[in-house]
This record gives C-alpha cells, structure tokens and sequence, in this order.
C-alpha cells in the first residue's frame, strides 16, 4: 500500500490531465489519494472527483488564505460537505502568518471555528501551519484530548514534533525533505515514530527534488518515501506500508478498501 494523504487534485493546475494523473498514481501503486479542499467551490469539486475515483478520498475545509472571506452560509455548506461520502477530515485549516492573505486575528478565529466543526462532526483535521508554530500549538494545547488530526507538511522543530505528538496528532512528511538543504527537517523526520508519522506531496505544490519547480502530483510521493526511508534507516517498502496503515487509522479508511 502506498497513501498519498495531502493533495490538491480539485485544482485548475489538473484541469489538463486530471485523469492521466490519476491513472499514473494507479500505475504507480497508490492505493488511496486524500484530495484537500481549501475553499467552498474546491471542497465541491474535491467531493465529486471522490464519487468518480475509488482511489480518491477527500478532506474539507477553508485555507487560512480564504478564510476572510467566511460568511454566515460557510460552516452550512462544510456541513453539507462533510456528510457526503468518501469525505474523511476536516482541512485543510489553520494558520499561515507567512503570507497572511488573511489578516491574523481573522485566520485564528476561524481556525478555532473549524476545530469546532471537526470536533462537532467527530472528524479528524488537517492542520496547515506556516510561520505560525506558537499559535498552532497554543490552539492544540488548549483543546488536548478532544482533537485528533494531522500537521501536514510538517515545518516545525524537533520541539514542536514532540509537543504535537503528546498531543495525539500525526506528523506528514511532504516534498522538501528531498531539498538539499532541508537538513534541519530531516533530522526531524529521522525521529518520527513509525507508527505516526505520514507522506504526501501537496500536489500541485512542492515536488519533490528530481522534480523541483515543476507541477507536483501523487505519483512522486513515491520519491518522497525512497528519500525519507533512505534517510530513516528504513527500506522505502517499509515506509510505504507503515504510513499507508497509519493513514488508514487516521482517516478511517479499511486498507482493503482503500483503492
């Protein structure tokens, strides 16, 4: 089994070939794709491309980039969302204070009001954190216990990967552990344990080195995970098998099923 459990397949960057991508991560020995909404319109799309796909599940939720534009219909339409089939978390959500496409007091209000909603639906949550450490885990502190979820794309320091895992939550390992100079994030990885650690590409964002600039998707996990098992001591094998389970366990997924 292999897991790719964060991309963006519902986005404009696939509308030429959405298809052929999909049957490459097949061909390629994908089992399952979590395909992660970031705004009302993608969470719809994310959700239909679910219905044609068996490989694909999706997660819903609004970006901290689009989250100032939240209105009173917004949490309705997630709610709608979420109890269709084959919709597995609430995400992606949370804090990005590099670009701030949203001011930071609308982002961290919004962020409680979406772990309201994944409590609410008993939903686990994708947790986007960039340049907002702190934040997120003062949030997650104050919630211990009633969350379960993911940091996807995992940034922060061997720390911060402590603290979340105390917490409960599962660290994904994405594209840039391949770079050359993401020493600091390897040495991170290195320590994950097997048993929550995940993979994912963030297609079409973030490629993996052979790849590096050009448009990312699911396929080229594979790449993340012989990289990340290379670095880890492990056989790429392994890696594949373990985070694939771990997968399954978070977003509930039966491993027979999960294609």
């Amino acid at each position: 089994m292999t897991i790719d459990s964060h991309a963006h397949l519902e986005m404009d960057a696939f509308d030429g070939d959405r298809e052929a991508v999909v049957a490459r991560a097949m061909a390629a020995g994908l089992t399952a794709i979590i395909t992660v909404g970031t705004t009302i319109l993608d969470c719809e799309k994310a959700v239909s491309l679910a219905r044609r796909h068996p490989i694909i599940h999706t997660a819903v939720g609004i970006h901290p980039h689009e989250v100032k534009q939240i209105d009173a219909g917004t949490y309705d339409a997630l709610r709608r969302l979420a109890g269709q089939e084959k919709v597995v978390a609430i995400g992606e959500v949370g804090l990005d204070f590099f670009y701030e496409h949203s001011p930071r007091e609308i982002q961290l209000r919004r962020f409680a009001e979406q772990l309201d909603l994944s409590e609410e639906l008993d939903l686990p949550v994708i947790i986007h954190d960039r340049e907002a450490h702190a934040e997120t885990l003062a949030i997650l502190k104050a919630r211990k216990h009633r969350l379960r979820g993911v940091l996807h794309c995992f940034s922060g320091d061997a720390d911060m990967a402590r603290e979340c895992l105390d917490l409960g939550f599962y660290l994904s390992v994405a594209g840039p552990v391949t770079y050359r100079k993401a020493e600091p994030l390897r040495a991170v990885a290195r320590e994950i344990p097997a048993d929550r650690l995940l993979i994912e590409t963030d297609a079409p964002y973030l490629a993996p080195q052979p790849w590096r600039g050009k448009r990312n998707e699911p396929a080229y996990v594979l790449e993340t995970a012989r990289r990340l098992a290379e670095i880890r001591g492990e056989t790429a094998e392994a890696l594949q098998r373990f985070t694939a389970e771990n997968a399954c366990r978070l977003f509930g997924l039966a491993p027979e099923n999960s294609a």
